[in-house]
């Protein structure tokens, strides 16, 4: 575990070593290689870059979170020409199905909300999930942009208040209790979803009561 440990630590001094030269736009491509195929430590990168340069790191939540669509792209492509027949191979039926149905009925939000979550969560296995089942392109890259802009968001405000440490101690929180935080999610997206469709019916309701109206004054009118 250890020797993984270190692994890990020297391939991402290595990649910043690389990136370096780049200044700003490390992040874009740092987080573009991430999204694409090679899972990297994107989220220490990410802090050290607004850690050392805090007046810009809105530029950096920005360049973050279009490299992380731009590389999602890869994934797009290959879930898009073959991505159901491997998903039906890593994941249960049961799974599958239910990551089907969520695109079937809410296809952004069921992107944006796992593109807000830092790992483990399995997020590579949605974004080839929404290519299987034909996302529409351009909803794909906004819903990918959207989720990661309040992930860099909310770990640029951590930074800021806390240091960078607060979000590695928070991510292995996440990872310790990654179950609850699944749960926790899940409730706060179904309530919202249910407060949006009432708040729909409302609407439709409230219209449907003013073209009554409407037709019983013309109504009167013609009798009139």
């Amino acid at each position: 575990m250890n020797k993984i440990k270190h692994f890990i630590h020297a391939y991402g001094e290595w990649i910043k070593h690389v990136l370096a030269p780049l200044g700003p736009w490390g992040m874009l491509a740092f987080a573009a290689v991430d999204g694409s195929f090679m899972g990297l430590p994107l989220d220490p990168i990410f802090v050290g870059y607004v850690y050392h340069d805090r007046s810009r790191f809105l530029m950096y939540v920005l360049l973050g979170s279009a490299g992380s669509a731009l590389g999602s792209i890869v994934l797009y492509v290959i879930g898009y020409t073959g991505g159901e027949v491997l998903l039906r191979k890593r994941l249960s039926a049961e799974r599958f199905e239910k990551i089907h149905e969520s695109f079937d009925h809410h296809e952004f939000w069921a992107l944006m909300f796992p593109a807000m979550l830092p790992p483990p969560a399995p997020f590579k296995i949605v974004v080839l999930a929404a290519a299987a089942f034909e996302m529409n392109f351009a909803r794909f890259l906004l819903a990918i942009f959207a989720g990661r802009f309040v992930r860099f968001l909310i770990e640029a405000l951590l930074t800021f208040w806390f240091g960078p440490e607060i979000v590695t101690l928070a991510g292995k929180l996440f990872a310790h209790r990654f179950g609850w935080v699944l749960v926790g999610v899940g409730v706060l997206a179904a309530g919202w979803l249910i407060w949006r469709r009432a708040k729909r019916r409302s609407t439709k309701n409230e219209n449907a009561a003013g073209k009554d109206s409407t037709l019983r004054s013309d109504e009167t009118r013609l009798i009139g």
